[in-house]
C-alpha cells in the first residue's frame, strides 16, 4: 500500500537557510567572503605544496589531500546556497541532489578519515625520524590515501542508495539549504529505520575508528616527545602537531555534535548552523592554521613572495 501511494519525484526544494529578507544580503555576503577565502586558501595550499620542493615531504602530501577535500566538499554546497539565497526558484533535480549529496559525503568522510592517517605521520615523524622517509615512502603514502578514498567511497554509496531509494509521498520542500539526509528522511513515508541503524553504525564505526587512532598515536607521540631531552626539541615536536590537533578537534567536535547529539535536542534551525559551520567555515579555517601554525608554510610563502611568483 505504501508502494501504491509513492509519488515519483523529479525535484526537491531547498527551502535555504532563511525565508527573512532583511537577513539574505547579510548573509550573502558574510558567506561568499567565508566561500572565497576558502577557495583562495586551499588552493594556495595545493599550489605552495606543488611549486615548493622543500614540502614535497609525506605531512604536505596528506595537507594537500586535506585541503583538495576541503575544497571539494565546500564547492559542493557553497555555490548552490549562495545562489538560493536571492533564487525564486530554489529546485533541484532529484538526480542532482543525490550526486550533490554524494560528492560532500565522499570529501567528508574523506577528510574524517585523513586526519587519522595524518595523525598516524606525525607518530612515524617523531618517534623514529631516521626511519621516517622509509616508513612514510611515496608508495605508503598512495596505498593509504587510495584506502582513505575507497573508505569514503564505500560509506558516501550505502548512505546514497539508501536514502535517494526511499519512497516519497510527502512534500517535496527540503527544509534545510543542502541534500543532507537527516531533511531528507523526513520528507519519506517509508521505514527509515534501517537508514538509521547503518547512519549511526557506519558513521560512529567511522568516528570511533579514526578518533582512538588519532588517541593512539598521540599517546605515542607523547611518550616519544618525553625520551627527548633538550626543551627545544620537545617544543619543536610538540609545534609540529599543534596544527593538526585543532584541525582534529574542531572537525571531530562538530561531526559528534552535529550526528550523536540526542534526539531530543534536535532542531532543523540549529541543524542549519552547525551544517554552515562544517560545510562552508572550517574548510575554510583549515588551511589558516595550517599557515599561522606553520614554519615552514611561512617560510615556502616568504620565498615565493621574494620570486615574485604572485
Amino acid at each position: 500500500m505504501e508502494r501504491e501511494n509513492c509519488s515519483t519525484l523529479t525535484e526537491f526544494i531547498l527551502l535555504g537557510i532563511t525565508t527573512n529578507p532583511k537577513m539574505k544580503v547579510t548573509l550573502f555576503t558574510m558567506f561568499l567572503l567565508v566561500y572565497l577565502i576558502n577557495l583562495l586558501g586551499n588552493l594556495g595550499m595545493i599550489s605552495l605544496i606543488k611549486v615548493d620542493s622543500h614540502l614535497h615531504t609525506p605531512m604536505y602530501f596528506f595537507l594537500s589531500h586535506l585541503s583538495f577535500c576541503d575544497l571539494c566538499s565546500s564547492t559542493a554546497i557553497g555555490p548552490k546556497m549562495l545562489v538560493d539565497l536571492f533564487a525564486e526558484n530554489k529546485s533541484i533535480p532529484f538526480s542532482g541532489c543525490a550526486l550533490k549529496f554524494l560528492t560532500f559525503c565522499i570529501f567528508a568522510d574523506a577528510e574524517c578519515v585523513l586526519l587519522a592517517v595524518m595523525a598516524l605521520d606525525r607518530y612515524k615523524a617523531i618517534s623514529n625520524p631516521l626511519l621516517y622517509a622509509v616508513n612514510m615512502s611515496s608508495r605508503v603514502c598512495a596505498l593509504l590515501m587510495a584506502g582513505v578514498y575507497l573508505v569514503a567511497m564505500a560509506d558516501a554509496l550505502i548512505h546514497r542508495t539508501l536514502t535517494f531509494c526511499l519512497c516519497f509521498c510527502r512534500s517535496n520542500e527540503i527544509n534545510h539549504f543542502f541534500c543532507d539526509i537527516p531533511p531528507i528522511l523526513i520528507l519519506s513515508c517509508s521505514d527509515t529505520r534501517v537508514n538509521e541503524l547503518v547512519i549511526f553504525t557506519i558513521f560512529g564505526f567511522i568516528e570511533l575508528s579514526t578518533i582512538s587512532g588519532v588517541l593512539v598515536s598521540y599517546c605515542y607521540i607523547i611518550l616519544s616527545v618525553l625520551k627527548i631531552h633538550s626543551a627545544e626539541g620537545r617544543l619543536k615536536a610538540f609545534s609540529t602537531c599543534a596544527s593538526h590537533l585543532i584541525a582534529v578537534a574542531i572537525f571531530q567536535g562538530t561531526m559528534l555534535f552535529m550526528y550523536f547529539r540526542p534526539t531530543s535536542s534536535y532542531s532543523l534551525d540549529q541543524d542549519k548552523m552547525t551544517s554552515l559551520f562544517y560545510t562552508l567555515v572550517i574548510p575554510m579555517l583549515n588551511p589558516l592554521i595550517y599557515s599561522l601554525q606553520n614554519k615552514d608554510v611561512k617560510k615556502a610563502l616568504v620565498q615565493l613572495r621574494n620570486k615574485r611568483w604572485f
